[in-house]
């Protein structure tokens, strides 16, 4: 039974790897021909490209090939390790200790700002902030959110001093926009993903898409279709970008006002005469998903049949 588990283990890393990469080339392509285009896309969309080799490589292992090999895989029979699907478990574990070392590392560098900051902070009362707020002193002018489950806002004493109450109410909205979308989990979540894409500037590309249209979402979250929101949060960001003129992204899952997507943008749609909101998914597209859902029930079982014959025929066919 033991020698059994280990060689299902080697070959649901083996699959991993096998999986990973080829999302990783679907994910790949379609960002070189998307990313050169000008069309606007979801926050939600370019997370969910991004997320994709390694959740859904993990997936196909856990809710396919586990399966398939439990139910098929006779419990008396051992057989060898290949080089080269032992090669492929070897890279997978690997992988899967990479993305634990960054999601650590963004982690505990998240923490030592944190530690840094709460040294000189101060309790501050914001209106509109549900989170606790605190004034700290650095040199650059900045609002910042800080932790996922318990979060804080930092405010430096230069802000509060540069933007009017107007303003600083509309920044301190649009923060709160970043932690309702849960925008710093999902920083940290693309630190922990284990994927091949990660190698590749596809991943860095498509960070760079999200993290804009996270800010563009915050920026609508902030606005509450009222032109003087949007007027005080352009004035915030023009301000705070002149204060600070180069900046640079924070790795961590820290989320600040203006850490991402290209200000000129952000203000131009904030002025403009309407805020665009974002396509409510149709009838016609929850319809779209029940069908693929069902068709993936049926096809649940002729699936793991599949998978185990091919699974059989590549521990036969590969050195």
């Amino acid at each position: 039974m033991t020698g059994c588990f280990v060689h299902g283990a080697t070959l649901g890393l083996a699959w991993f790897v096998i999986v990973n990469a080829a999302v990783t080339f679907a994910v790949a392509a379609w960002a070189s021909r998307t990313l050169r285009r000008s069309r606007r896309r979801s926050a939600t969309t370019w997370f969910v490209v991004r997320m994709l080799p390694g959740v859904g490589a993990l997936l196909f292992v856990a809710a396919v090939f586990a399966p398939s090999y439990w139910r098929y895989e006779p419990r008396d029979l051992v057989e060898g390790f290949d080089v080269t699907l032992t090669g492929f478990a070897i890279v997978a574990a690997a992988l899967l200790v990479a993305a634990s070392v960054r999601a650590v590392r963004a982690w505990f560098s998240a923490s030592r700002r944190t530690q840094l900051w709460m040294q000189t902070a101060r309790p501050l009362a914001l209106a509109g902030a549900p989170m606790p707020a605190f004034e700290i002193d650095t040199e650059a002018p900045m609002l910042a959110l800080i932790g996922v489950l318990r979060p804080r806002l930092m405010v430096t004493r230069g802000l509060l001093d540069a933007l009017t109450d107007e303003e600083i109410a509309a920044s301190v909205a649009h923060e709160v926009g970043h932690s309702r979308a849960w925008d710093n989990l999902k920083r940290l979540l693309m630190r922990a993903t284990p994927d091949l894409l990660s190698f590749c500037s596809a991943a860095r590309a498509l960070e760079r898409r999200w993290a804009s249209a996270a800010e563009h979402r915050a920026d609508r979250a902030a606005a509450h279709d009222s032109a003087a929101a949007r007027c005080a949060l352009a004035s915030a960001l023009v301000k705070v970008a002149r204060l600070t003129p180069t900046t640079t992204p924070i790795a961590e899952p820290i989320s600040t006002l203006i850490d991402g997507g290209d200000i000129v943008s952000r203000v131009e749609r904030l002025l403009a005469d309407a805020v665009p909101s974002v396509r409510r998914r149709s009838a016609l597209g929850w319809t779209g998903l029940a069908v693929a859902a069902g068709v993936a029930a049926m096809a649940y079982a002729p699936a793991l049949r599949l998978v185990h014959s091919f699974t059989e025929v590549l521990v036969h066919v590969l050195p």
